[in-house]
């Protein structure tokens, strides 16, 4: 289980580093139902990742992904398939960013944040997980790898899990903070969520592009082998 481990911990990592839905959720916060609202948002984040996740390992498991404890082929190639998605997200990624960091403004959708009910806010947050041209392939990556580690089922299971909560964390460290700290929370989720737009572009498309060359990487390493 160790190794299957430590392949997905870069992905996590990478999902882990959301600046919008980390903004969201800041935003969500600072709303009359902050708490409630909030906490569903992380509740829907978390199910949306381990649905997707569990999704792969489902398929792993019926497509055969490991071969003799080898990742099968077609492991491989999807993996080749979702680095080069990421890659070219990372080019259109750059190439709309905002010439001046500080003119960066937050996506018109996040003004309603304030009038979403609780069911909506649970659906965002699963939205944001499951849906994300970042979040979703790297997930899809994750339950490729651990399907195809040649571990039972339940390690299986228990390393998607270590991958659910370390690519949370993002997401969790506001609830977290705004729990611990109360109103004092306002003034130190607000300069997260000022440095998350500013940065969103160039960190966005940094990720996508470093992610996808290692899971082009890994195809091709699964291909050679």
């Amino acid at each position: 289980m160790g190794h299957a481990v430590g392949d997905v911990l870069g992905l996590a990592a990478g999902v882990a580093v959301s600046p919008l839905p980390i903004v969201a959720i800041i935003l969500l916060l600072a709303t009359p139902r902050g708490r409630l609202n909030g906490s569903l948002f992380a509740c829907g984040w978390l199910l949306g990742l381990a649905l997707l996740g569990a999704s792969m390992l489902a398929v792993g498991g019926s497509g055969g992904a490991s071969a003799n404890k080898h990742p099968a082929a077609w492991v491989g190639v999807l993996k080749l398939v979702l680095g080069v998605l990421l890659a070219l997200f990372a080019v259109r990624q750059w190439r709309r960013r905002p010439a001046d960091a500080a003119q960066a403004r937050l996506p018109k959708w996040m003004s309603v944040l304030d009038r979403l009910t609780p069911l909506k806010a649970l659906g965002l947050g699963l939205l944001l997980s499951a849906a994300n041209a970042k979040n979703a392939p790297l997930t899809l990556a994750a339950g490729a790898s651990i399907s195809s580690a040649g571990i039972p089922v339940p390690q299986q299971i228990g390393t998607l899990v270590v991958f659910v909560v370390i690519a949370s964390l993002g997401v969790l460290a506001p609830p977290a903070v705004f729990l611990a700290m109360g109103e004092r929370a306002q003034g130190v989720l607000g300069t997260w969520r000022d440095r998350a737009v500013r940065h969103n572009a160039a960190v966005m498309a940094a990720l996508f592009f470093v992610l996808g060359l290692k899971l082009l990487g890994d195809g091709i390493g699964i291909l050679a082998s």
